[in-house]
């Protein structure tokens, strides 16, 4: 993680650092944060896809199914095959296996494979398209970080007299960062170089083509008023390091400047009223009107019928 602090001209960033036990993580935040309210980006997703909901869900809308599955626990155990997979345990596979694919995890749960991604997890035309939720194989994927952080951070966190909030359910997120509150909200590090400017020439798990970008980083940074530490600036230079967590320190720099982008005015902090599917911080987005008919659901549904058939055959 990548803390921002105010400062009477800007903010002040230090390294990124190890988050630690995430059972204090909320705790050790207020302490620093000394009364001013925190905002918290985190590269992982909030939110159901609505289709997921719709099928399988209870509740009224995601904060509430979160809070559901401290009753729940199986709901986090990994499948290690299809029979397995359910609405109460949707999270597949556990291991590599030959033949397994997305379509028939997402048939298991009476879906296309589409309907596994939100809206804000879609491609535009700036950035690829992130991970599906609940697939847990392989390097495109954020089944893990959900589990960990659903059930690890968030669900003890609100269960508690002081729960933080989550954005965009509770809000919109400039309003909701009132003194001694902790604000949590989605950032992805592609969208995120989208809203810096930055163009990565080459990989970012490369130390070497992360240290290509240390001057329009630190360009970034000064254009939020963002002063780097003497650390942060050593691991600019230095491509963060060449450890196998060096692309995840540079993505945490990339998320504390999209959260000061936010913040500061710069990118809108408001996200289309979906009680399920949630959003992407700063991510620009247009009202759409509702594509539902009774033909195309049909549709929908016999096109998971005809997949089931093709995976059985």
């Amino acid at each position: 993680m990548t803390i921002a602090t105010p400062t009477l001209s800007g903010w002040r960033l230090t390294a990124p650092q190890p988050v630690g036990d995430v059972a204090t993580l909320f705790a050790r935040l207020r302490a620093l944060a000394a009364g001013r309210p925190v905002a918290l980006g985190v590269d992982l997703p909030l939110g159901l896809p609505r289709a997921f909901a719709a099928r399988h869900a209870t509740a009224e809308n995601f904060p509430a199914f979160l809070r559901q599955l401290a009753a729940r626990p199986g709901f986090f155990t990994v499948c290690d095959t299809l029979d397995e997979i359910s609405g109460d345990r949707p999270f597949y596979p556990r291991r590599g296996l030959k033949g397994m694919t997305r379509a028939a995890h997402a048939a298991r749960l009476g879906l296309l494979p589409a309907d596994l991604s939100r809206a804000c997890d879609r491609a535009t035309a700036d950035r690829p398209a992130g991970a599906q939720l609940f697939w847990t194989l392989g390097p495109n994927q954020s089944g893990k970080a959900a589990i960990a952080a659903w059930r690890d951070l968030l669900l003890p966190a609100l269960a508690t007299a002081t729960p933080p909030k989550l954005w965009p359910f509770d809000g919109a997120f400039r309003a909701l960062l009132q003194p001694g509150d902790i604000v949590v909200a989605e950032t992805y590090p592609a969208e995120a170089m989208r809203h810096l400017r930055l163009r990565m020439g080459g990989s970012k798990r490369r130390q070497s083509d992360r240290a290509a970008l240390a001057t329009a980083l630190r360009g970034a940074m000064a254009e939020r008023d963002a002063e780097p530490d003497t650390a942060m600036c050593a691991a600019i230079t230095d491509g963060f390091g060449g450890g196998s967590d060096g692309e995840d320190r540079f993505d945490s720099v990339l998320g504390v400047l999209c959260v000061l982008g936010v913040v500061i005015g710069e990118r809108p902090d408001t996200a289309p009223g979906d009680p399920w599917e949630g959003w992407v911080l700063g991510q620009r987005w247009e009202k759409e009107e509702s594509s539902f008919s009774e033909e195309k659901e049909a549709k929908r549904l016999l096109s998971i019928e005809l997949l089931r058939l093709k995976l059985n055959g």
